[in-house]
């Protein structure tokens, strides 16, 4: 328990602390203190290399080959379904809840307008978040004889969902990270989740270029709210085969 409460204080720390002194230079070079794209994938880039780099080089959280030698094709492509046939019945959830503060709107559409943003959203945020919080904290509390498995997987998804720092992240967040730390559990290796969290942030950042008004609704994509309906019913019809698959596929490579 200790250990995965120092990780996440690592984690946050190298964000906040990195985070600062790269803002600085940023406005020492530009002399220009605005808020700009440029600095925030920069800022955001930066601190994911740093922390993956503390987090491998330490071996608080190992990446090994071993897992990937099974030839898991399988548990990787079902990953990639999973999260594409959850993100319609996920946004209709989330419109049904009580509208919830979006304290990082501005800085979200900022990264996600840019192309250069797929880098830190798409590729670095999935690797750094996963190697953390699966690869390290939740490997952790796995590893603690105070907890049952589901009360490690639930602690490590309330962490990340905290650490988005976004009231209106938090929910979606807890729940991926319920899936995330069931596919570590079985598997023993980060790939799994790391291949759903880029094909999640992936859609994420293609649906926004398509459709970038932040306000928009599911019926002001599909036109109505039957359709809306039947989207979600199709969706499911993905997810839960998809989840039955995993189930049947993933092992540990040691099985």
């Amino acid at each position: 328990m200790k250990k995965a409460i120092s990780y996440l204080f690592i984690f946050l720390g190298i964000y906040i602390l990195l985070g600062a002194i790269v803002t600085m230079v940023w406005e020492f070079v530009t002399g220009s203190t605005d808020l700009v794209t440029g600095k925030l994938i920069t800022t955001t880039a930066v601190t994911s290399v740093v922390v993956i780099a503390v987090f491998l080089l330490t071996r608080w959280a190992e990446v090994s080959p071993k897992w990937i030698r099974t030839r898991p094709w399988m548990v990787l492509f079902w990953s990639v379904v999973a999260a594409l046939g959850a993100l319609i019945p996920s946004a209709w959830v989330q419109e049904q809840m009580p509208e919830l503060p979006n304290i990082v709107e501005q800085e979200f559409d900022m990264i996600l307008q840019n192309r250069w943003g797929y880098l830190t959203i798409g590729l670095l945020a999935p690797l750094s978040e996963e190697i953390v919080f699966r690869g390290a904290i939740l490997k952790s509390l796995l590893n603690s004889s105070r907890l049952p498995v589901w009360g490690a997987i639930a602690l490590s998804a309330l962490m990340f969902s905290l650490i988005h720092m976004n009231p209106a992240q938090m929910p979606h967040a807890f729940v991926i990270g319920l899936l995330l730390g069931w596919m570590y559990w079985r598997t023993g290796s980060i790939l799994p989740g790391m291949a759903y969290h880029w094909a999640n942030n992936s859609a994420a950042y293609v649906i926004y270029n398509i459709y970038p008004d932040s306000d928009i609704i599911l019926s002001d994509i599909f036109g109505s709210t039957s359709r809306v309906l039947m989207a979600v019913g199709f969706s499911l019809l993905i997810l839960l085969p998809a989840l039955y698959q995993l189930n049947l596929w993933m092992k540990r490579a040691e099985e």
